[in-house]
């Protein structure tokens, strides 16, 4: 059963379950890059689900053969968009804009599964990264490619990948922008789950129905106290 919940132009959404919904991020003649209409959009379903009691977990996905690609690298080219304008300007689209993702999900109580069915690159990896779970695609690439093109990782980045890989794999990658496909992500601990192509949904859904199977409240706290632990000592935990 599928009932729609919300679309926008680049963003899908529905409740395919009793308690679970997917976001489709929907930009793919884009590779699924972050625009600032796109990025209000999926915050603004984020924060709707959060609030949705019926809803007790979030699977994210891309539409077409990528995942995330991360920023769109012909508006930024183009100083164009979220890219405009001096550097001060850019700082403040930042943190109005793209940083508003992991200040979202790093507070979300509901678990979040990343279902990555291709290429996730730079803002694309960070996201995969914000999430609970992630199972990819054997066709799926990660890449924190930021230094390629000049760049630091302005959203969460630097943060997120050496709490999920280690400090050492986390700065190999931050360092040379390389880009790993699927079987070395699961060596390094990065992905949960590789499956084939048509498969990678399947079992996040799987996943998200035996999580949405135990007692919300419990989850909830469960995720929160894990995450805060990795700041706590042993009492405070």
């Amino acid at each position: 059963r599928q009932v729609p919940v919300l679309q926008a132009v680049t963003i899908l959404s529905e409740v395919v379950s009793e308690h679970t919904a997917i976001i489709t991020l929907n930009r793919p003649q884009a590779r699924n890059a972050w625009d600032e209409g796109m990025i209000a959009a999926f915050v603004s379903t984020l924060e709707s689900y959060e609030a949705d009691p019926a809803v007790r977990t979030v699977v994210i996905t891309g539409a077409g053969s990528a995942f995330c690609a991360g920023g769109d690298l012909k508006v930024m080219r183009e100083h164009a968009g979220m890219f405009a304008g001096d550097p001060y300007h850019l700082r403040q689209r930042y943190r109005r804009g793209i940083q508003r993702i992991p200040a979202v999900l790093d507070s979300y109580d509901k678990p979040v599964i990343a279902a990555v069915n291709g290429a996730a690159i730079g803002a694309g990896l960070d996201l995969a990264c914000m999430c609970d779970i992630r199972v990819a695609s054997e066709r799926a690439k990660f890449g924190q490619t930021f230094p390629r093109l000049g760049l630091v990782p302005g959203d969460g980045g630097g943060y997120l990948l050496q709490r999920i890989i280690g400090f050492p794999r986390a700065l190999e990658l931050g360092l040379t922008g390389d880009v790993i496909n699927a079987e070395r992500a699961l060596e390094l601990g990065l992905v949960h789950y590789v499956e084939e192509p048509g498969a990678v949904m399947e079992r996040a859904l799987e996943i998200a129905s035996r999580i949405s199977r135990n007692a919300p409240q419990a989850v909830a706290l469960t995720k929160r106290a894990i995450y805060r632990a990795r700041h706590q000592t042993m009492q405070q935990a």
